[in-house]
């Protein structure tokens, strides 16, 4: 069968615009399928637009969603079928609103789809009968069907790495993604990766990881991992490896801020190429990071960051504001940390409540999130009703603090002292957040002139019409 598989696009800016890096699971599950004898293309949207004329030479379409990109995902979906072609979703959004997603497509892949998308074929394909697919949602006339969910995959060396060649103008990539495990032991009340992928930590082998390396080249690696240190000696073990080979690249990951502490693995981590760690930090508010469960002390923040300075690190410090314990006041100075560390860079984001979330259940049940427009759910907007401040002062001290981190005077200090690459991200962290409240200059008047929502029952019919 030929297949085409789509990435869609994020709508306006967000805070990785600018930096071409597509998820992994569309050219992972399109080296399965070539691997069973499918043609496969994929087009990510941020690479390069559709070619329709490949939709209508395709047999079967899949698309990957987080929540972000749902409506456009489901305006694809949309066109999609009225040419005929049968349309299988997956992704992180459809995995927890099945129901919405078959609204637009024929099958829903829910939770990993390494066995179900193939299952799913062989339905398309008359072999199999839909009920006997592990892990999918379809409709029988207007009833929904979800059955059993396939177990997680043990074995991640058991598939083929992710076939970046089949993504359409992937020769455009500057930063060459990678994935070498799924899961988190961690429970983040914000996160819905152990409602997909478990706590559970699976590794891919060191082997495989290095060989993968080996064979792709590249120049600047971008870990996908969710916490690519967690298991410290496997990754020191990478890292090791990556000398041994001779593997000479630059490379960053997503970490945890308890690893400063670790110098031995900092100096191997340093010498095998990594420039920059992004760490969740999400507050200095100790309320609110017992809030979100994220089990860290705020008060061990500075040192762990003078260490790894000390080891030749910089750091990208994620921020995440807006918890039922947190003001103004609060996030100002959580902005104020932010500066008097010296992180690289930041990103402040609104909680946003994440369909599979426990936070999405608290908020939903308390009738506190006050719009369905999902590509409001990106981190940049506030879509729901704070406990002690107002959505437009939330919405407002993001933006506020943002521009007080990427400030002019930072940038021309940058100059100054030749840190040119910093004096780049800062220039450029400036530039986004100017087009983002130019983009949403609507969306910030309907916050403004609505500052206060009622406890309950609120329906804020505006937001609906906005930047569809």
């Amino acid at each position: 069968m030929k297949i085409v598989l789509i990435e869609p696009k994020s709508h306006g800016y967000h805070v990785f615009s600018g930096i071409i890096l597509p998820r992994l699971g569309l050219p992972l599950l399109g080296s399965i399928l070539k691997s069973i004898g499918h043609k496969v293309k994929i087009f990510c949207e941020e690479i390069k637009a559709i070619n329709w004329n490949e939709i209508k030479a395709a047999d079967v379409v899949g698309i990957s969603t987080i929540t972000s990109t749902a409506l456009r995902a489901y305006e694809i979906a949309d066109r999609v079928k009225a040419l005929g072609k049968p349309v299988v979703m997956g992704g992180p959004h459809v995995t927890f609103q099945s129901k919405e997603a078959l609204k637009h497509a024929d099958f829903v892949v829910i939770g990993e789809g390494e066995e179900s998308f193939p299952g799913v074929l062989e339905v398309i394909e008359g072999k199999k009968s839909p009920e006997k697919i592990r892990g999918i949602a379809f409709k029988v006339k207007d009833k929904v069907i979800e059955t059993k969910m396939a177990p997680l995959i043990c074995d991640l060396d058991s598939f083929p790495g992710p076939d970046l060649s089949l993504i359409e103008g992937h020769e455009r990539m500057r930063v060459t993604p990678m994935l070498t495990s799924r899961g988190c032991p961690f429970n983040c009340t914000f996160c819905s990766v152990t409602r997909i992928f478990g706590r559970g930590y699976r590794t891919r082998s060191v082997e495989k990881v290095l060989d993968e390396l080996e064979k792709l080249k590249p120049r600047t690696v971008f870990f996908y991992d969710d916490n690519f240190t967690h298991d410290r000696k496997r990754v020191y073990e990478i890292c090791k490896g990556i000398l041994e080979r001779g593997l000479k690249f630059v490379w960053s990951a997503q970490s945890r801020v308890d690893i400063a502490g670790d110098l031995k693995l900092l100096k191997i981590l340093r010498k095998s190429g990594c420039s920059l760690l992004h760490i969740g930090f999400e507050s200095i508010n100790r309320e609110t990071l017992k809030l979100y469960k994220k089990g860290t002390n705020p008060g061990s923040y500075m040192k762990a960051i003078r260490e790894f300075k000390k080891a030749g690190i910089d750091i990208h410090g994620m921020f995440v504001l807006g918890s039922d314990a947190d003001t103004s006041e609060t996030v100002r100075e959580t902005v104020k940390f932010a500066k008097r560390a010296g992180l690289f860079s930041v990103q402040f984001l609104a909680l946003t409540p994440l369909p599979g979330t426990p936070l999405f259940e608290e908020l939903k049940r308390k009738q506190r999130i006050f719009t369905d427009r999902w590509n409001f759910y990106d981190g940049h907007h506030v879509v729901f009703k704070p406990e002690k401040m107002s959505a437009f002062d939330l919405q407002k001290e993001i933006i506020r603090g943002t521009f007080r981190f990427y400030s002019s005077i930072e940038f021309l200090r940058c100059l100054v002292v030749f840190r040119w690459v910093r004096a780049y991200y800062l220039a450029g962290g400036r530039k986004k957040i100017k087009g983002w409240v130019k983009q949403n200059a609507e969306f910030l008047r309907s916050l403004k002139n609505h500052p206060t929502f009622a406890k309950s029952g609120f329906d804020f019919l505006n937001f609906g019409k906005l930047q569809q």
